[in-house]
């Protein structure tokens, strides 16, 4: 799982990634609006807490805009106002939860694990299917043209990322920290290898590929 943090105070901005990847999350941080926008429409997200109060673009105005280039995924806001007013105006906003300052780290992953939650309920598909290729995520059975893949635990963990972001393309950074969820290291050949295995068994056999490099910024299925 991987979370924005929008927080413009340094210190409570450290102090929320150390929760977070102390909890397994991988984290990115943004210090103003405008650099929190380019990251949530640019990177995949599972979740964001921010903080109202931001420079360049409030937190408010920031998560309106997010939401209006469809990037969809959890919103917890940050922030000392905590009036009944605020937090109507928080949720207005396109926020799922309001957590007023100073609050509780334990309570603010409660709230985030609790989204989460919610929000795989709403959007968990079972089956996902591109051209011939079908990945049915519950009895973990992947089939192309009607033929049984036979794929590793990871190669179906990482086929079903692909498929869950069809038409997308995912920087190995990002299949790092979501398939195998630590952070990447740049001097590993990891995503490539495991890339090249799975297209030996979804593509190869089949004549056609559906799993694409884009040179210079990862992986797409389509």
């Amino acid at each position: 799982m991987k979370v924005l943090i929008v927080e413009d105070d340094g210190k409570t901005s450290s102090f929320i990634e150390k929760a977070f990847r102390a909890d397994g999350f991988a984290t990115r941080t943004a210090a103003d609006g405008d650099s929190a926008l380019c990251l949530a429409t640019t990177e995949g997200f599972d979740l964001a807490v921010v903080d109202v109060m931001l420079p360049r673009r409030d937190g408010l105005s920031l998560v309106r805009e997010m939401r209006a280039e469809k990037a969809m995924f959890p919103v917890i806001f940050l922030s000392a106002l905590g009036s009944v007013e605020d937090k109507v105006a928080g949720l207005d906003a396109g926020g799922d939860d309001y957590l007023a300052k100073p609050f509780s780290v334990t309570e603010l992953l409660a709230r985030a694990h609790a989204l989460l939650r919610r929000a795989s309920r709403e959007t968990e598909v079972s089956v996902l299917a591109v051209g011939d290729l079908v990945v049915d995520t519950q009895s973990r059975r992947a089939t192309r043209g009607g033929r049984r893949l036979d794929l590793q635990p990871l190669e179906f963990q990482l086929l079903e990322y692909l498929l869950r972001n069809r038409g997308r393309v995912v920087s190995k950074t990002t299949i790092m920290e979501h398939v195998w969820q630590y952070d990447f290291d740049t001097g590993t050949n990891l995503v490539e290898s495991r890339v090249c295995h799975l297209r030996e068994k979804v593509d190869k056999p089949f004549g056609t590929q559906l799993i694409k490099t884009v040179r210079g910024f990862g992986y797409v299925i389509e």
